[in-house]
């Protein structure tokens, strides 16, 4: 998609005309939704909370709401064989349709980013059940990608108008400690980096928080470069990587060659204690990217004193990085489904606000060896 902005638009507005509250909730286009909703439960410690779909009253698909701290994950599927949902699962595999925003006004949030020249996704409209009303609009971002408004403040039920409270049936289902998204990566393609900066910047009155070039992101093989945009309260954070030019072929490539098209690469996810979280979600089967023991051997003369003992984080393969603010804990999933496009990354952060530049070459050069398991470096 291509953006146009209104030339008398700043680019850096005196006040937050499009204020956000956070994420409201990630939607998942998936092939086999009752399944996807199984494996995040028994995963990732996810609750089923709501449900719509033909027992409901609706025909065409089926959605799963699963729930953990403040992080809801919407996952549906389509039961026609030519909707759009088939048609995004043919063409991306398991992808994310929707990053929701919460917000107090869903209509003018929409009124205020179409005017800075956001396509539409769809118009305000207002549903309702016994449980009260919501507010939706939508527009597109990059890709087939939309940013949906959610404004709930009247709203009581379990998710939204149109679904039931539901509950899983994992047996005994127990959370791993996940606690809110602290931020969703996007994959654009070569060029495009700077124009999706630019839509963010002035239609939805982002700001640049940070850059990281290509020799910021580099391996021997292959390279990628990335800038961060954060809405005015922080609570929002979109970075955004688009190729650079290396040897081989990058994990941007990767990802386009296989999603087909911009989309989000990975979900950040906050917790307060990543070590127990990560050692639980071992325990459940989920993979995770690893790095060779030598990133440990210098790792406190590189990163200074911190609480954690060496030789826990060596054990779990957890990175670790510093900045003015302080340091934080991360670590990468390998891909969530066959396609190797979306992952998942667990992040501690202790002070630090940095996204963990000090471990890219490790990172990438883990996700390279993967690559080249799979034919594609």
């Amino acid at each position: 998609m291509q953006t146009m902005t209104s030339p008398e638009v700043q680019a850096h507005p005196t006040h937050d005309f499009l204020p956000l509250k956070g994420t409201d909730y990630v939607e998942f286009y998936v092939g086999n939704a009752k399944q996807s909703a199984y494996y995040y439960q028994a995963a990732f410690g996810f609750e089923l909370v709501a449900y719509a779909g033909p027992e409901t009253g609706l025909r065409d698909r089926a959605s799963y709401v699963l729930q953990q701290g403040k992080i809801r994950f919407v996952l549906t599927t389509s039961l026609l064989p030519d909707s759009d949902i088939t048609r995004h699962v043919a063409q991306h595999g398991d992808g994310v349709k929707v990053m929701a925003l919460w917000v107090d006004d869903a209509r003018k949030s929409w009124e205020e980013t179409t005017k800075r020249g956001a396509r539409s996704a769809f118009e305000p409209l207002t549903i309702e059940d016994e449980f009260g009303s919501v507010t939706l609009s939508g527009i597109y971002t990059y890709g087939e990608t939309v940013h949906t408004f959610v404004e709930r403040t009247n709203y009581t039920g379990a998710f939204m108008p149109g679904f039931v409270a539901k509950k899983g049936l994992v047996p005994q289902p127990t959370q791993v400690g996940l606690l809110h998204v602290d931020h969703c990566v996007g994959n654009v393609g070569w060029g495009e980096m700077n124009t999706w900066v630019k839509f963010y910047e002035e239609v939805m009155g982002f700001k640049l928080l940070l850059t990281f070039d290509d020799e910021d992101i580099s391996t021997e093989y292959s390279a990628l470069m990335s800038k961060v945009m954060s809405n005015g309260n922080g609570y929002v954070k979109f970075p955004i990587n688009e190729p650079a030019e290396g040897k081989k072929k990058s994990q941007i490539e990767e990802y386009l060659d296989f999603y087909h098209s911009p989309g989000v690469q990975h979900i950040a996810i906050a917790t307060k204690d990543i070590r127990a979280t990560v050692a639980e979600l071992r325990r459940r089967g989920v993979e995770f990217l690893s790095v060779p023991a030598s990133y440990y051997e210098d790792l406190v003369e590189r990163i200074g004193s911190i609480d954690e003992e060496i030789d826990s984080l060596k054990e779990l393969n957890l990175l670790v990085d510093r900045d003015e603010e302080g340091y934080l804990l991360q670590i990468f999933t390998k891909p969530v489904e066959d396609r190797p496009t979306v992952f998942f990354e667990i992040i501690q952060r202790k002070g630090a606000k940095s996204f963990g530049k000090g471990n890219f070459k490790a990172l990438f050069e883990s996700i390279e060896r993967e690559q080249a398991l799979r034919g594609n470096l």
